[in-house]
Protein backbone atom coordinates (compact mmCIF):
# COMPACT_ATOMS: atom_id res chain seq x y z
CA UNK A 1 0.00 0.00 0.00
CA UNK A 2 1.60 3.37 -1.29
CA UNK A 3 1.96 6.33 1.04
CA UNK A 4 -1.56 8.13 0.61
CA UNK A 5 -1.82 11.83 -0.14
CA UNK A 6 -3.49 12.69 3.18
CA UNK A 7 -0.85 11.14 5.30
CA UNK A 8 2.03 13.16 3.35
CA UNK A 9 0.03 15.96 3.81
CA UNK A 10 -0.77 15.49 7.50
CA UNK A 11 3.47 15.25 7.59
CA UNK A 12 3.34 18.62 5.96
CA UNK A 13 1.04 20.25 8.15
CA UNK A 14 2.76 19.05 11.13
CA UNK A 15 6.00 20.13 9.92
CA UNK A 16 4.66 23.61 9.30
CA UNK A 17 3.30 23.36 12.73
CA UNK A 18 6.75 22.48 14.56
CA UNK A 19 8.12 25.69 12.56
CA UNK A 20 5.25 27.97 13.40
CA UNK A 21 6.13 26.49 17.43
CA UNK A 22 9.68 26.94 16.80
CA UNK A 23 9.11 30.70 15.77
CA UNK A 24 7.22 31.49 18.58
CA UNK A 25 9.88 29.96 21.15
CA UNK A 26 12.33 32.17 20.05
CA UNK A 27 10.34 35.11 19.84
CA UNK A 28 9.42 34.26 23.44
CA UNK A 29 12.29 33.76 24.29
CA UNK A 30 14.21 37.13 22.43
CA UNK A 31 11.25 38.82 24.70
CA UNK A 32 12.51 37.21 27.68
CA UNK A 33 16.20 38.42 27.01
CA UNK A 34 15.12 42.07 25.94
CA UNK A 35 13.77 41.83 29.63
CA UNK A 36 16.73 40.48 31.56
CA UNK A 37 18.43 42.94 29.33
CA UNK A 38 16.43 45.76 30.25
CA UNK A 39 17.25 44.29 34.38
CA UNK A 40 20.61 44.39 34.15
CA UNK A 41 20.90 48.41 32.50
CA UNK A 42 18.40 48.99 35.63
CA UNK A 43 20.90 46.83 38.04
CA UNK A 44 23.80 49.10 36.41
CA UNK A 45 22.20 52.30 36.89
CA UNK A 46 21.40 52.08 40.32
CA UNK A 47 24.89 50.94 40.85
CA UNK A 48 25.93 54.69 39.11
CA UNK A 49 23.33 56.39 41.50
CA UNK A 50 25.41 54.98 44.27
CA UNK A 51 28.18 56.16 42.85
CA UNK A 52 26.89 59.40 42.63
CA UNK A 53 25.90 59.61 46.21
CA UNK A 54 29.46 58.38 47.56
CA UNK A 55 30.65 60.98 45.39
CA UNK A 56 28.66 63.68 46.73
CA UNK A 57 29.56 62.79 50.52
CA UNK A 58 33.43 63.04 49.35
CA UNK A 59 33.26 66.43 47.66
CA UNK A 60 29.70 67.89 49.15
CA UNK A 61 28.07 68.51 46.20
CA UNK A 62 24.17 68.46 46.64
CA UNK A 63 22.99 68.14 43.20
CA UNK A 64 25.15 65.22 42.90
CA UNK A 65 24.05 63.40 46.09
CA UNK A 66 20.22 64.12 44.47
CA UNK A 67 20.92 63.21 41.49
CA UNK A 68 22.29 59.65 42.78
CA UNK A 69 19.07 59.30 44.82
CA UNK A 70 16.58 60.06 42.24
CA UNK A 71 18.78 57.12 39.87
CA UNK A 72 18.47 54.82 42.90
CA UNK A 73 14.81 55.49 43.58
CA UNK A 74 13.63 54.91 39.69
CA UNK A 75 15.88 52.07 38.96
CA UNK A 76 14.11 50.42 42.51
CA UNK A 77 10.74 51.18 40.72
CA UNK A 78 12.24 50.13 37.38
CA UNK A 79 12.96 46.84 39.08
CA UNK A 80 9.91 46.26 41.15
CA UNK A 81 7.93 46.65 37.41
CA UNK A 82 10.17 44.37 35.40
CA UNK A 83 10.46 41.47 37.82
CA UNK A 84 7.11 40.11 37.47
CA UNK A 85 6.67 41.16 33.54
CA UNK A 86 10.25 38.31 33.41
CA UNK A 87 8.53 36.39 35.56
CA UNK A 88 5.53 35.81 32.99
CA UNK A 89 8.03 35.81 30.52
CA UNK A 90 9.71 33.24 31.67
CA UNK A 91 6.38 31.24 31.75
CA UNK A 92 5.51 31.63 28.51
CA UNK A 93 9.05 30.58 27.49
CA UNK A 94 8.47 27.06 29.17
CA UNK A 95 5.11 27.00 27.96
CA UNK A 96 6.12 27.56 24.36
CA UNK A 97 9.11 24.89 24.58
CA UNK A 98 6.60 22.34 25.83
CA UNK A 99 4.42 23.38 23.24
CA UNK A 100 7.21 22.92 20.65
CA UNK A 101 8.12 19.84 21.59
CA UNK A 102 5.12 18.22 21.68
CA UNK A 103 4.69 19.61 17.61
CA UNK A 104 8.13 17.88 17.11
CA UNK A 105 7.21 14.37 18.34
CA UNK A 106 3.56 15.05 16.23
CA UNK A 107 5.66 15.44 13.15
CA UNK A 108 8.49 12.78 13.90
CA UNK A 109 5.56 10.12 14.60
CA UNK A 110 4.07 11.05 11.04
CA UNK A 111 7.66 10.33 9.39
CA UNK A 112 7.77 7.18 10.82
CA UNK A 113 4.52 6.51 10.14
CA UNK A 114 5.26 7.12 6.30
CA UNK A 115 8.83 5.32 7.01
CA UNK A 116 7.17 2.35 8.36
CA UNK A 117 4.60 2.00 5.34
CA UNK A 118 7.41 3.13 2.18
CA UNK A 119 9.69 0.22 4.68
CA UNK A 120 6.73 -2.08 4.21
CA UNK A 121 6.14 -1.27 0.52
CA UNK A 122 9.73 -2.07 -0.30
CA UNK A 123 9.51 -5.32 1.51
CA UNK A 124 6.66 -6.60 -0.30
CA UNK A 125 7.78 -5.51 -4.02
CA UNK A 126 10.93 -7.31 -3.42
CA UNK A 127 8.94 -10.07 -2.41
CA UNK A 128 6.18 -10.07 -5.55
CA UNK A 129 9.76 -9.46 -7.79
CA UNK A 130 11.25 -12.57 -6.40
CA UNK A 131 8.60 -14.37 -6.92
CA UNK A 132 8.05 -13.30 -10.27
CA UNK A 133 11.44 -14.56 -10.79
CA UNK A 134 10.98 -18.00 -8.95
CA UNK A 135 7.96 -18.49 -11.62
CA UNK A 136 9.82 -17.18 -14.57
CA UNK A 137 12.34 -19.94 -13.77
CA UNK A 138 10.16 -22.46 -13.17
CA UNK A 139 8.27 -22.16 -16.13
CA UNK A 140 11.74 -21.75 -18.18
CA UNK A 141 13.54 -25.01 -16.16
CA UNK A 142 10.07 -27.64 -15.71
CA UNK A 143 8.14 -25.87 -18.78
CA UNK A 144 9.85 -27.65 -21.48
CA UNK A 145 9.58 -31.34 -19.15
CA UNK A 146 6.06 -32.64 -19.59
CA UNK A 147 6.70 -35.73 -16.90
CA UNK A 148 8.45 -33.41 -14.04
CA UNK A 149 6.10 -31.54 -11.94
CA UNK A 150 7.48 -28.15 -10.74
CA UNK A 151 8.18 -27.38 -7.27
CA UNK A 152 5.38 -25.69 -5.07
CA UNK A 153 6.67 -22.00 -4.02
CA UNK A 154 6.41 -20.75 -0.91
CA UNK A 155 5.35 -17.32 -0.30
CA UNK A 156 5.62 -15.95 2.92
Amino acid sequence: MAVSRALRRLLRIRDIEEEQSRLALESAIGELNRLEGALAATVEREMRGRRLIEASARTDQPVNRLAGLEETRSAGRHVLMLEPRIKAGEEKVAARRQEFLLKRVERRQAESLIQETETRDAVDATRRGQQSLDDWYNSRHYGKRADVEPPVSEVK
